[in-house]
């Protein structure tokens, strides 16, 4: 039986293994991680991150080939594939500060692979790593072996939150970097091959050399951003024009060449990936003499950043120029919709823009638990995959103008705005009538994701603004937002 350890029990790391146990029964698959209460969550009946479809798959595989441990190193050792899935933060001090990937875990994990183990195996990179990290980690590999072979494969992930097990159980694609100019190295990349080769078609899985894997996961992160990104910035024109941003996109999306997927005007991207593959892009573009396409990447980020900033002007601006003091009700915390994932949300920087206000914030998600809230809103930028005791948290502070409540209702109530900041589908169908009524007058709507009906609400009495589309008259009379 082949044996799979995967280190990290993370977002990328659980479902991935969780699918590899569940379409290869054969395989006997091992999840380790070193935070003992994540470990004990995955095995419980309450998974420590939440995914549509992923109870089912966990609850069929584990305690039969699927386990969960913080014994790391005594599955490291048995295992002839081990994954490794840890966190690449952006460095937040040193060489590359705010850009550069932090490779600490990285570096960690393969030197802890090296010392334990008593038999070759295959290395598979699954976190985001730069270009041409697969040849540092075999570096410290190859200085540590002890006689035991090693092969490095880049197999980066490809599935989008929300719908990750969708994703893993049809992928676009399967992408395998390895050494293919020597025997071993396709030898490994076969190995890893056939393990997907269970469900996935030939067709699908891409193998190329390791250098090639690398770039395409940062690549392919970056295109997705620039399409929002490009997006938004026409959501900016159609509201100074009186253009529509849906209509606009939806025309652009006919062309067969561009197509509809990413084409949704927001208050901007959030999540793991975007924004610090495209800071770790720009590094490696720098590093690499090439100032140009380093600052063409980096417009990608500032266009997130200024909708963020538009969105928050807009409210503040409409309000009399004030929210001190004010009830402002936060519908959606997660980045997007079908997931709890907080890291780099648009809600964070929306958030933060109207305490330092000094707004009181009424927040609800049907998914986020009340303390990732106020953790997320006390700590520095880039530090919310740091170790706890590194960062400074001002938990009190936030406390003091932050509630969060279990419904929208209750959110709602006595608010003088709405900002509806994640897409969740129970924000559709709300009795806005109902908040309407239980909201001081004028009552504001700030449609983050382009969500209500625009000309239902305006019909009952609010004022809305939403992403790139007409002004409402209330705001048409504001100066223009920049």
């Amino acid at each position: 039986m082949v044996k799979i350890c995967c280190i990290g029990a993370g977002y990328v790391g659980g479902p991935t293994m969780a699918v590899i146990a569940y379409k290869c029964p054969s395989v006997e698959v091992a999840v380790v991680d070193i935070s003992v209460p994540r470990i004990t969550a995955w095995n419980s009946d309450k998974l420590p991150i939440y995914e549509p479809g992923l109870d089912e798959v966990v609850k069929k595989c584990r305690g039969k080939n699927l386990f969960f441990s913080n014994e790391i190193e005594k599955h490291v050792a048995v295992a002839d594939i081990v994954f490794v899935s840890v966190n690449t933060p952006t460095k937040t001090s040193g060489l590359g500060a705010g850009k550069a990937a932090d490779l600490t875990y990285w570096e960690s994990a393969a030197r802890m692979i090296a010392d334990v183990s008593k038999s070759s195996k295959i290395v598979v990179e699954k976190s985001t790593v730069p270009v041409r990290t697969a040849e540092a980690i075999e570096k410290i590999l190859t200085h540590n072996t002890k006689g035991i072979k090693f092969q490095v494969l880049s197999n980066p992930e490809f599935l989008a939150e929300g719908t990750a097990i969708t994703d893993l159980f049809n992928p676009d694609r399967v992408l395998i970097g390895g050494r293919e100019e020597t025997m071993a190295g396709l030898k490994a990349i076969q190995t890893l091959k056939d393990i997907y080769a269970h469900w996935v078609p030939q067709d699908r899985i891409i193998c190329t050399n390791l250098w090639s894997a690398e770039l395409s996961k940062l690549a392919a992160n970056a295109f997705l951003a620039q399409r929002i990104s490009s997006v938004n910035s026409m959501s900016a024109l159609c509201e100074a024009t009186g253009a529509d941003v849906t209509q606009v996109s939806y025309a652009v999306s006919k062309d067969s060449r561009i197509g509809s997927k990413f084409l949704n005007a927001s208050v901007g991207f959030g999540g793991s990936c975007f924004q610090k593959d495209i800071l770790n892009l720009v590094y490696i573009c720098e590093c690499n003499g090439l100032p140009e396409v380093a600052n063409y990447w980096k417009q990608v980020i500032k266009i997130n950043d200024y909708q963020k900033s538009r969105f928050v002007n807009w409210l503040v601006s409409s309000m009399f120029n004030t929210v001190s003091g004010k009830k402002i009700a936060i519908l959606g915390f997660s980045f997007k919709k079908d997931t709890g994932d907080t890291r780099e949300t648009p809600a964070i920087d929306v958030c933060r823009g109207l305490l330092s206000d000094k707004a009181q914030l009424v927040i609800y998600d049907p998914q986020v638990p009340e303390a990732q809230m106020i953790k997320d809103l006390s700590i520095p930028k880039f530090h919310w995959d740091q170790p706890a005791s590194t960062i400074h948290i001002y938990e009190d502070v936030v406390k003091q103008s932050v509630k969060v409540v279990h419904g929208a209702y209750e959110a709602a109530k006595d608010a003088h705005a709405i900002c509806i900041l994640t897409e969740w589908d129970e924000f559709r169908s709300l009795d806005y009538q109902k908040i309407y009524n239980s909201m001081p007058k004028p009552a504001y709507m700030f449609d983050g994701r382009n969500v209500v009906d625009v000309a239902k609400l305006r019909e009952i009495g609010f004022i809305v603004y939403s992403i790139g589309k007409p002004l409402d008259p209330w705001l048409k009379d504001m100066p223009a937002i920049a």
